[in-house]
């Protein structure tokens, strides 16, 4: 496989104060949500060796502002397309006017030069939320953030990833015993909230096989979780498999991860 074919991944930013991902192939610069101030989006990719000019699209899985926050500052600055789902478009506060606006439906695959994405729905408290896969050649990347529950058709479109980038929002015990009002507590835990290491862990089990090279943790909760408490419950979850893992964080960008 040349450089070319090769995934690149690379989480910009992962938490409530923001969410970027950078995925790179066959000659294509992916960024999955933006959710950070435009002027912050431009610096991590700088700070990675990214140009923003370089980039192919952005593709926002919904419209909370944690995920799209400089989406229409980067598409204007840069004439950047924008792929979204019409309902999320129309939910939308603050984009702005974009100038290439391609709309894609959760369960209808399509196309980025070359790269297959294929958007499917999943439970969250926002109009027409989306994880995602990407593929190209015999290479996957699954993207499950914001999720409440995870469903069979989760599982379905993320089983074969070779890279799986995957919320491990909140420790249940830490949430539990937290300051946030009950209210909130209980949507986090509820099916159209967030998905704790618990959760993560269990699906990392049933979705482990040969192909799986890397796990990302991701949107882990400054206040309801800790990085060391996720990554020690997934590495057990990961039995003693060669899968590397990763825990994204808010502050700095990850890794540059080659599959």
């Amino acid at each position: 496989m040349t450089a070319n074919n090769c995934f690149k991944v690379c989480p910009l930013a992962s938490g409530s104060k923001g969410n970027s991902l950078f995925v790179a192939c066959s000659n294509s610069a992916i960024l999955v949500d933006a959710g950070l101030s435009g002027i912050e989006v431009e610096r991590r990719l700088t700070s990675v060796d990214v140009s923003p000019q370089s980039l192919s699209c952005i593709l926002i899985t919904h419209e909370h502002s944690d995920h799209v926050k400089g989406a229409g500052i980067l598409s204007r600055r840069f004439d950047i397309p924008v792929y979204i789902s019409q309902k999320t478009y129309h939910a939308c506060k603050g984009l702005g006017k974009i100038n290439d606006l391609r709309f894609f439906e959760c369960g209808i695959p399509f196309q980025i030069d070359g790269i297959t994405i294929s958007p499917f729905s999943i439970s969250h408290d926002a109009r027409d939320p989306a994880g995602l896969t990407l593929e190209f050649n015999d290479t996957k990347v699954g993207v499950a953030t914001d999720l409440g529950i995870v469903t069979q058709l989760v599982k379905e479109h993320l089983k074969g990833s070779d890279l799986l980038y995957l919320e491990s929002n909140h420790d249940p015990r830490m949430l539990m015993d937290g300051d946030y009002p009950w209210h909130l507590k209980q949507r986090i835990k509820g099916r159209m909230g967030h998905l704790s290491n618990f959760d993560a862990c269990q699906l990392v089990s049933e979705l482990l096989s040969h192909r799986l090279k890397h796990v990302i943790l991701a949107h882990l909760s400054e206040e309801n979780n800790c990085p060391d408490i996720a990554a020690r419950q997934m590495s057990r979850s990961l039995n003693g498999s060669k899968v590397t893992l990763h825990v994204a964080g808010p502050d700095k960008p990850g890794t540059m991860i080659h599959i």
